[in-house]
């Protein structure tokens, strides 16, 4: 008699399998809730704790130059998503829409930036910000982070091609079509029709953009102006003198930042769902 293979809902109630899931989360988890922790810790030295206190976050949200850090962060992931959301939506339908010459190499060049590793592009913007297309480092603020935000695009704008192409590819053509023959054209149609079937994709792809820009730090590294310091520079600057409560306090608040826009996502995705 054959051996009753289990349901893949079953192998959650083997021991093997909890033990192995609970090694895995807690590697992954761990070290950020002691990096939490030890934000309000009430000693210099982290290997030491010595009580807790909100002194390091009173410290946080007094410091300006990291106020003006976090604001530079904030307007470059606005700028940056709002860019990457056109060109991604329109490339993802352009691929998906159209046929031509070349289309396989194209698809290839827009998935590029995301295997490409962080440092050679970071590389690749400064000598293109340089010696390319030089960009002035005294013009007025949100100007001044041109070149960090075109950075940004660059890197941002294939994850939400990717998001939205993946939704494309469950929406029937048909509808469209259907919409055609009842007198739309083709700009209703795609307002009336397809923007609405790509809403859950566009948002998704959105959020995705501002948390990837708002966390980035080795192309923000090799892009920034002497004026131009962003929130994840900023605290590698404090931690290259010394790991305190103040940066652990810092990191704390750019880690809750991502949470909660992870956060959000999911649960603009599920009210989508129903």
């Amino acid at each position: 008699m054959a051996k009753q293979r289990r349901a893949p809902l079953e192998y959650n109630s083997m021991w093997q399998i909890r033990v192995w899931l609970f090694f895995v989360f807690f590697f992954l988890y761990a070290p950020l809730v002691a990096l939490m922790a030890f934000s309000f810790n009430d000693s210099k030295r982290n290997t030491v704790w010595r009580g807790f206190t909100l002194n390091y976050y009173h410290k946080l949200f007094n410091d300006q130059a990291l106020q003006i850090a976090f604001a530079n962060s904030l307007m470059i992931a606005f700028m940056a998503t709002l860019v990457s959301l056109v060109i991604g939506a329109l490339a993802a339908v352009l691929l998906w829409r159209y046929r031509f010459t070349g289309k396989t190499a194209v698809e290839g060049a827009f998935t590029l930036p995301i295997v490409v590793p962080e440092i050679c592009m970071g590389v690749a913007m400064l000598l293109f910000f340089t010696r390319v297309l030089p960009w002035p480092n005294d013009l007025i603020w949100p100007f001044s982070l041109g070149s960090i935000t075109i950075a940004h695009v660059s890197f941002c704008f294939p994850f939400v091609a990717l998001v939205v192409g993946a939704r494309l590819a469950s929406f029937n053509k048909e509808q469209e079509e259907a919409a055609r023959d009842l007198g739309a054209n083709d700009w209703q149609a795609f307002r009336d029709v397809l923007l609405p079937h790509m809403r859950p994709a566009l948002i998704a792809g959105a959020l995705l953009s501002f948390t990837l820009s708002l966390d980035d730090f080795v192309i923000t590294f090799f892009t920034s102006g002497p004026d131009t310091i962003t929130f994840p520079v900023k605290v590698y600057s404090m931690l290259r003198f010394s790991v305190t409560p103040e940066v652990n306090a810092a990191s704390t608040m750019l880690i809750l930042i991502t949470i909660a826009l992870m956060a959000m996502m999911m649960v603009i995705q599920g009210r989508e769902r129903k």
